[in-house]
């Protein structure tokens, strides 16, 4: 296979070489191999369960420490809200209110999300300003049938004539709605919410990833709130924007693995899913990095519980990292006792979940405090995990991998082979879901930042079958953020409830309690 040098023009362009593309390609002839699961992380095996003592102990040991490190929250945002909407849209489709009343609808698909939708409609935080827009387009909106009204409710928010809700970045859509019609985004929930925790010196420090289209928006929402935000919360905020790279495009071939191209004739190539911000979470500079989706917030009545659990995990994050920072010196130093070697093997075991190798008594003691060393000097990473709802997504495994190495891993159901009864039954008996709540210390015990870009499990990404101008494709998603792309950090699981997890991935989700104020 080769390239004109039109495609090279077009590959070079995207920041990614000719040799990256034909790997791309062997990738999708080849195929990729499913995560090898050796068993669910459940409690006492593999995540912690803490008690009060302990949970106040960590908040405490966070609350000592923070002012004297550097913080910051990274929230990747660049999702637009189409898929929030995907029944609305369907109803737009296939409805017609002059053949069929909307009950009558409703009933016949046994649609039950769009039932939930019209019973809660005043309780949505963009009820008004869609009534608004309705009643300025329709002056005789409130005579029409409830069929109509339905209708055309959905017509403006969806319509991109109208207020174009799909189309919107979700961090900027209408998430709640407080007293007096006082309307508030994700964005700035966020804003609020890191106040509480990922504060230090009266400064707070968040860090989005968006789309490029919507950096005005953004931006002109951070200077409509600004002022209010930090006279509320006693803080002043830094807010800086990144975007998915180019460079961390795939190339979409055919189902028989050739390059896909457009009408054109150019290639077609792809954003490869959440795995690519590894590069912008790489290019930060602090001591505590929070990472939390832009979805999921909470009313403020609730947001005390959710800082809690924060703390709570940046303190555990804070014990390991003290610690393993002293091994890693008295290791530099060497002439360890052997007592001082089986202490850090032992810390490594009961304490950061790393599985040692059935070998290390029988190295050589330089070679045993080569192994630590090479064990303890990585990116930490602490994750909140909740108790499996039924929700789906990925969740916390012993992985074993080609080197035969155990270790803790965040895994998606996408990774797992769902024909072999083995593994099926270890999914099926899976406790924990996680919620993508992490705090990660990308530094090492010299203060110097990790290139966290080389701990990636390139083998952990997924191939998906995809449409375009009604052809078939095949699209490469990189390794996820908090799935492969952190697969060889140290990774410690503990539990939290389940109010640290209120996603938004309907807009019926809004009609849950942790989005209401009554």
């Amino acid at each position: 296979m080769s390239f004109s040098d039109k495609d090279k023009k077009q590959i070079e362009n995207k920041g990614l070489t000719i040799n990256q593309v034909y790997n791309q390609i062997e990738i999708f002839k080849t195929g990729l191999p499913f995560s090898n699961l050796v068993s669910a992380a459940t409690i006492d095996h593999g995540i912690l369960r803490l008690n009060d003592h302990e949970i106040n102990h960590y908040i405490e040991l966070f609350e000592q420490e923070k002012d004297h490190k550097s913080i910051l929250k990274f929230v990747p945002a660049s999702g637009a809200a189409t898929r929030m909407f995907k029944f609305l849209f369907t109803f737009l489709e296939s409805y017609s209110v002059e053949t069929e009343s909307i009950n009558a609808y409703i009933n016949h698909n046994d649609n039950k999300d769009l039932y939930i939708f019209f019973v809660g409609l005043e309780k949505f935080p963009f009820y008004y300003e869609v009534k608004d827009k309705l009643n300025s387009l329709y002056p005789n909106y409130d005579e029409l049938s409830v069929s109509q009204q339905s209708q055309l409710f959905v017509k403006a928010m969806l319509d991109p004539t109208m207020l174009d809700y799909g189309n919107y970045p979700k961090g900027l859509l209408p998430f709640h709605e407080y007293k007096n019609r006082i309307i508030s985004t994700a964005f700035e929930e966020h804003l609020f919410e890191s106040a509480l925790y990922s504060s230090t010196n009266a400064k707070t420090k968040l860090h989005f990833t968006i789309s490029e289209q919507h950096k005005d928006k953004f931006t002109e929402e951070f200077s409509r709130i600004e002022k209010k935000v930090e006279t509320k919360t006693n803080s002043l905020f830094d807010i800086s924007f990144s975007y998915q790279k180019e460079s961390t495009d795939t190339i979409a071939v055919t189902p028989k693995d050739k390059p896909f191209r457009n009408d054109d004739g150019s290639l077609l190539f792809r954003p490869s899913g959440h795995g690519a911000l590894i590069e912008n979470l790489n290019d930060l500079d602090a001591d505590i990095i929070f990472v939390k989706n832009i979805d999921n917030v909470v009313v403020y009545k609730y947001k005390d519980d959710v800082a809690k659990y924060k703390k709570l995990l940046a303190g555990k994050l804070i014990e390991i990292q003290n610690q393993t920072f002293k091994y890693l010196e008295k290791l530099d130093e060497g002439n360890l006792s052997f007592d001082e070697i089986v202490e850090i093997a032992e810390f490594l075991t009961n304490k950061m979940s790393v599985r040692i190798s059935p070998e290390f008594e029988k190295y050589a003691e330089k070679y045993q405090i080569e192994y630590l060393k090479e064990k303890l000097n990585r990116p930490i990473r602490v994750c909140g995990m909740v108790k499996n709802e039924g929700e789906p997504g990925g969740g916390p495994f012993w992985v074993k991998d080609e080197s035969a190495n155990i270790s803790l891993q965040i895994v998606e159901a996408a990774q797992i082979n769902k024909k072999n009864k083995h593994q099926k039954d270890i999914l099926n008996n899976a406790t924990h879901f996680n919620p993508v709540d992490l705090v990660c210390g990308v530094r090492n015990y010299k203060g110097q930042k990790f290139d966290i870009t080389k701990y990636v499990d390139h083998k952990a990404a997924f191939i998906t079958k995809k449409t375009t101008m009604g052809k078939d494709l095949k699209a490469l998603e990189l390794p996820g953020l908090w799935n492969g792309s952190m697969a060889n950090w140290n990774t410690i699981f503990v539990e939290v409830p389940l109010i640290t997890f209120n996603p938004v991935k309907t807009v019926n989700d809004l009609l849950k309690a942790p989005h209401q104020i009554k």
